[in-house]
């Protein structure tokens, strides 16, 4: 494994194709696919380099194909280290990962063979300072995970898990036909997945969260005020536990299935439910200007932000937490 050094004058710059590293790899923390590749992994080859970072610099990666994860640590570094993986020699030997360092920032990319369908790709794992703006980390068909992190991110992938732990700051995290799962969160998140749930807890700030055939399932300790948080889906039902009511206000989307919400005591708020077809049934005492069974218009407590909530066949409930 090789470090950076900047020579006397020069600015730090380095385009380096990573090559066989010198040691096997610990890669067991990589969780999303495992060992068993198939047939594409036949011919495997490790990679390791480290390079300086300062707290706060950027980091830009790109994968074609395969699971990334970043998780934070108290160096003042970044460690690239992984695996690419072929189901032909030939193949794995014309694919490369190039990685660009400057001052301040660390760009990583996986080159795709000339080989259409190739049957190919990369398996990272970096390890940053925990300060650090991921200006853009994407692969697809692989797992991506977050973790120990503070500063900022957008990262995509698809056909894949998103998992984020132990994160602050402001964070886009998308991907489709998998779940998002974000832990122990503080900051403005936009989370965004199709035919995956999305599920939460811990979690302080703002949130908008968008999937379609999947739940939507959050457990919000303490939201920020201003904008209100955001849920929707399609197919699936949303369940959202707030444990302290900023007056931030809610929004709650679904269709074919139910809306369940349950909040603190001493909620103030002005209360927005309707279904075309099920039932409204609220736990708190509520002031209407319009009730029905597929509707309620009313004040909770002494009113105050909306929380507005609309289903069509399914049923929405206001709970006590």
């Amino acid at each position: 494994m090789r470090s950076m050094k900047k020579e006397a004058g020069q600015p730090m710059k380095r385009n380096h194709v990573l090559g066989l590293a010198a040691a096997a790899l610990l890669l067991g923390g990589c969780e999303f696919d495992g060992e068993n590749w198939g047939s594409s992994t036949r011919y495997k080859e490790d990679f390791a380099e480290t390079h300086a970072l300062a707290p706060g610099g950027r980091v830009f990666l790109e994968n074609f194909n395969g699971s990334v994860e970043v998780l934070g640590w108290d160096k003042d570094s970044v460690e690239v280290t992984g695996s690419k993986y072929a189901s032909r020699q030939e193949v794995m030997e014309a694919m490369k990962v190039e990685v660009v360092a400057s001052e301040g920032s660390i760009r990583i990319r996986t080159l795709r063979p000339e080989t259409r369908n190739c049957n190919c790709g990369a398996k990272y794992v970096l390890r940053v300072p925990r300060e650090v703006k991921l200006d853009r980390v994407e692969t697809s068909n692989g797992g991506l995970r977050l973790e120990a992190l503070r500063g900022e991110a957008r990262v995509r992938t698809s056909n894949g898990s998103l998992k984020v732990n132990d994160f602050r700051g402001p964070l886009e995290a998308t991907t489709s036909n998998g779940s998002l799962e974000i832990m122990s969160y503080e900051g403005a998140a936009t989370l965004k997945t199709s035919n995956g749930r999305i599920r939460g807890d811990g979690l302080k700030g703002r949130l908008d969260a968008t999937t379609s055939n999947g739940s939507i399932d959050v457990t919000v300790a303490e939201p920020s005020a201003g904008l209100p948080m955001k849920f929707t889906t399609s197919n699936g039902s949303v369940n959202v536990t707030v444990e302290k009511w900023s007056g931030s206000g809610l929004v709650a989307r679904t269709s074919n299935s139910s809306i369940n919400v349950r909040l603190p005591e001493g909620v103030n708020a002005q209360l927005q439910a309707s279904t075309s077809n099920g039932s409204i049934n609220t736990e708190f005492e509520i002031t209407t200007s319009q009730m029905s069974k597929n509707r309620v218009d009313g004040r909770i407590g002494a009113g105050g932000p909306l929380i507005d909530l609309a289903t069509s066949n399914g049923g929405i409930r206001v709970l006590r937490r």
